[in-house]
């Protein structure tokens, strides 16, 4: 098992990243108060009403934020009491450990997941808590303060790539501070403050540094409570959070302070609640949550003591310090805190709700001149020591955006086209956020991607099992010991009859979720595995020893290998086949709203008989993809035959519910029978495309009906048409969520699917799916520009182009950091790009009618020139030789000339499918690169 102190190793990409322009009123840490921003007719393709795309200082994408969300009524978004506030718009910093949710007021709040996922430094002003990473200036006369307060004219906020920057001027005084994360798995954050005075005459000034201690963990258990009517998720955190002792310690030389925390427990009220909870849902479970069982030894819903916090000053000695919040905010609050009037009080004695970190920092400065005072904020998970870190970021601290920056440009998958800047932008940025979003679980050690949006922050729980395996894929093209993390995280939750659990919470709790007894996740994990192994030719990772967190023989063990069997013949027996022949149903097969919503009253019988169209034709491609990396792998022949034999009942099973038009959706059981038969469902369509379930004619009928009916909004297609199935009484509103919502999931295979038969419908629906069309589409809705959510509604809603808002999904409540919505541009990027890995290789057939663009990533690289010349590498982990098939539309095969491997010409060899093949050696480190030249290219 890899340690929780390894470091993710960097891949280059191999090649030259041109810095894009430069923009001149982003300033320099000692320049004087920016020009005027630019016009918004200036604003950059997808930047929407909230501010503008612009390209930092480093070179790379940020966001410039220029609403004024206190007086701005477009700022306003239906949000219940919780996490975000009303007219609060939020980005991420972060890397591959620590999260910090940055705030458009100004302050950030840092999740650690270590123990438990949870902020550490919560917003909750009735305990003087403010969240952190916020300061005010002081003359003694005039104040300045980092947090927000309604003058974006004066008050300046970037979203950049791993930095949250704010500005603040008046007459006298610059104030500019910048939050980064730097680049790594440190589980630290920079407060970089830069102070210039602009006066004629000399200033005596004073900086306090600010971050709250006010724990709000994302407890499921509270979640569930709330449906008891005794507060919200939020609420019931927010108590529990107050409800701690705080002990703070002075570091050697007033570098700074330590801290520790300890949680006091529930109230008595709160306990009885749980313990009635429990016991409903034991006697009357809902169509949601199982009965909750007592976490098993070693595991738990909550964490009573979280790693310690600290707050450093890197530069020089603070000043004076204080861990008594109320008394520095005092009568002014944090508009005008009272205890600017005077020095912290060195109080370390405050150990109640409004217990914060404050340090202060005098400094002289002349007129004109500036200077940085830097601070390191963070927390002490188990392998890391204070000194060390203090050690490390002591060296150069003004240069950590500048570093981290360098490496963020070279990080990732890289997709650009000449005739659409933006997405270069967009590819950068997402790789960016996904990144971003890795956290280290120590119930298992390893680093994973949590689907986070709602389920994370309003929820509390980690799920499903099928989205931290779909996130990973783009990292097969970058970062292969990410994807690998991921995947131990998920073998080692795979039972004894090899079922996956559906969601996790606290540490190491299986969420009592009626989705367990799902019937898709084995797939997702078998898909996710396979694809690694064909595309990196990692054979040893199958023979790498797992161990069984959730076995009932402690201890237990198997190889990736034989877990991957043991999910298959799950699928086989287990899950199994209905009446029809397709693959049971069970509680869930994707959808997690399909049976509560359709089902009834009939639910049981739904459950026990029904059977999902979309798990066959799923199943008939993962199933016939498993066999082709067995095959690579030289395992299993037996195995194969059964995978290959499986494949083709799935297959013909999920064929025979073709309508003439479609497939339908599943059948429910005799009472209710099929979904799905007049109303589109999209959910099975891209399966049964490429797993072979469609004729090559009905192929091209379904895509022709998808249009027609799926493909009429701006933003991408619908989950289901306009029919009965959507007008039938239940859960959601027509349009939103699982009644004919628009998800990137879906529509990640959706655009693989007409990769192969309809590219230029792939590029249009790959375009649609990106924040920058979602931003010109519906410009007044904050979220959906620079991160979104899981689903957007349709134009069969009320409100397009938002986010469900029903009161069993109140998704508004936290329309961002969703993965899905990052991850799944990457990933469908790659299959516009028409790659697909195969047992000798690689096959190639560019979906992008474009004359000229670049996929490039440290595994795969192909690149289009405007003259017509094709070109690129493959550079798996294992040397060998390798074949590639490359299909080129046929008005660019014809003028192809000249093939070229590893710089040697080649023979220019043609299949009958017109598909040009080359074969050609690669080593470690150093790829197979290949070239087809036309005749232009030729001739130049």
């Amino acid at each position: 098992m890899e340690m929780n102190r390894r470091r993710f190793v960097l891949s280059s990409l191999g090649s030259a990243i041109v810095a894009p322009r430069m923009i001149s009123w982003l300033p320099g840490p000692s320049s004087g108060p920016s020009s005027s921003p630019p016009s918004s007719a200036a604003k950059p393709y997808g930047s929407g009403y909230f501010g503008e795309w612009i390209d930092d200082e480093n070179g790379l994408p940020a966001f410039r934020y220029t609403c004024d969300q206190i007086n701005d009524p477009k700022a306003h978004t239906d949000v219940s009491p919780g996490v975000l506030a009303l007219t609060e718009h939020i980005h991420q910093v972060g890397n591959d450990r620590i999260i910090a949710l940055a705030s458009n007021y100004g302050y950030v709040r840092v999740r650690q997941d270590e123990g438990c996922p949870k902020f550490l430094n919560d917003y909750d002003p009735e305990t003087n808590q403010y969240a952190g990473g916020i300061g005010w200036l002081t003359d003694g006369h005039e104040n300045l303060s980092t947090l927000y307060s309604g003058s974006p004219s004066t008050f300046e906020r970037i979203f950049g790539i791993g930095y949250f920057r704010k500005k603040v001027s008046s007459h006298n005084y610059t104030v500019d501070q910048t939050i980064s994360a730097p680049f790594g798995d440190d589980p630290v954050l920079l407060s970089q403050v830069t102070i210039t005075n602009h006066s004629a005459a000399p200033a005596s000034l004073r900086w306090v540094e600010y971050w709250g201690c006010q724990t709000l963990e994302f407890s499921f258990r509270d979640f569930i409570e709330s449906w008891s009517g005794i507060g919200s998720p939020t609420e019931l955190r927010r108590r529990a959070g107050r409800n701690s002792s705080h002990h703070v310690q002075q570091l050697d030389g007033n570098r700074g302070l330590i801290e520790s925390r300890h949680f006091l427990g529930h109230t008595p009220q709160e306990d009885a609640t749980w313990h009635a909870m429990r016991a409903s849902l034991a006697a009357h479970p809902n169509g949601f949550i199982s009965p909750v069982q007592d976490p098993a030894p070693g595991t738990w819903y909550e964490s009573s003591d979280p790693p310690h916090t600290f707050l450093v000053s890197l530069d020089a000695s603070a000043s004076a310090f204080s861990t008594d919040a109320a008394s520095f905010f005092g009568s002014g609050g944090a508009a005008n805190p009272t205890g600017l009037d005077h020095p912290l009080n060195g109080n370390l004695t405050s150990d109640g709700p409004h217990t914060a970190l404050l340090l202060e920092r005098s400094l002289n400065l002349k007129p004109g001149e500036s200077r940085t005072l830097s601070f390191l904020y963070g927390y002490l998970p188990n392998g890391f020591e204070l000194n060390a870190l203090i050690t490390r970021y002591q060296q150069r601290p003004e240069s950590v955006v500048l570093v981290s920056s360098a490496f963020w440009k070279r990080a990732g998958l890289r997709f650009s086209v000449d005739s659409a800047p933006w997405v270069r932008r967009e590819t950068i940025w997402n790789h960016y956020y996904l990144r971003s979003s890795l956290t280290f679980d120590d119930y298992f050690g390893q680093h994973i991607l949590n689907q986070n949006g709602f389920y994370q922050y309003i929820m509390g729980f980690q799920g499903a099992a099928r989205d931290p395996l779909q996130h990973c894929l783009p990292f097969l093209f970058s970062n292969p010991e990410m994807v690998r993390s991921v995947l131990r995280y998920t073998l080692s939750e795979v039972r004894d009859n090899g079922s996956v659990p559906y969601g996790l919470t606290g540490h190491g709790v299986v969420a009592p979720m009626v989705a367990d007894n799902g019937s898709d996740l084995p797939l997702w994990l078998i898909w996710a595995i396979s694809e690694y192994v064909l595309a990196t030719r990692d054979l040893d990772f199958l023979n790498e020893n797992i161990t069984a967190h959730y076995s009932e023989t402690p201890g237990r063990t198997d190889t990736v290998r034989n877990l991957l069997a043991r999910c298959f013949h799950h699928q086989m027996n287990d899950v199994g086949f209905g009446q029809h022949g397709i693959c049971r149903m069970l509680a869930d097969d994707w959808n997690d709203g399909l049976l509560g919503t359709w089902a009834g009253s009939a639910l049981p019988e739904a459950t026990a008989q029904g059977e999902s169209v979309l798990n066959s034709a799923m199943s008939a491609w993962v199933f016939d993809n498993y066999a082709r990396m067995l095959n690579l792998a030289g395992m299993s022949a037996d195995l194969q035959a059964q995978l290959k034999q499986a494949a083709g009942k799935h297959r013909t099973a999920a064929r025979s519910q073709w309508t003439g038009q479609w497939l339908k959706r599943c059948w429910l059981g005799p009472t209710l029978g099929w979904l799905g038969e007049s109303t589109l469902w999209i959910e099975p369509q891209p399966w049964a495309i490429l797993g072979g379930v469609t004729t090559p004619e009905q192929s091209r009928q379904l895509i022709a009906t998808m249009n027609t009916l799926l493909r009429q909004g701006p933003i991408g297609a619908a989950q289901m048409s306009n029919g009965p199935d959507l007008t039938t009484k239940g859960m959601f509103e027509p349009g939103t969520i699982v009644r004919g919502g628009i998800w990137p999931s879906l529509n990640q295979t959706l655009v693989w699917a007409l990769a192969g038969i309809d590219p230029a419908m792939a590029w249009d629906e790959w375009k649609r799916n990106s924040f920058a069309v979602h931003a010109e589409a519906y410009p007044d809705i904050w979220y959906g520009v620079w991160s979104g959510t899981d689903s957007y509604n349709s134009l069969l809603s009320k409100h397009p182009g938002a986010t469900g808002a029903d009161p069993a999904f109140h998704g508004t409540d936290f329309p961002v950091l969703n993965l899905h919505a990052h991850a799944c541009f990457l990933y469908s990027a790659t299959k516009v790009a028409g790659i697909e890995f195969t047992e000798r290789g690689l096959n190639l057939k560019p979906a992008i009618p474009e004359k000229s663009w670049r996929f490039e990533s440290p595994l795969v690289g192909v690149i289009r020139s405007a003259d017509g010349h094709f070109e690129g590498w493959y550079a798996p982990s294992r040397p060998g030789t390798w074949t590639l098939q490359i299909e080129l539309p046929s008005d660019l095969a014809q003028r192809i000339v000249r093939a070229e491997v590893n710089g040697v010409t080649a023979p220019l060899k043609r299949l009958p499918s017109g598909a040009f093949e080359l074969s050609g050696p690669s080593a470690l480190g150093k790829a197979l690169r290949w070239a087809l030249r036309s005749t232009e290219s030729a001739a130049s």
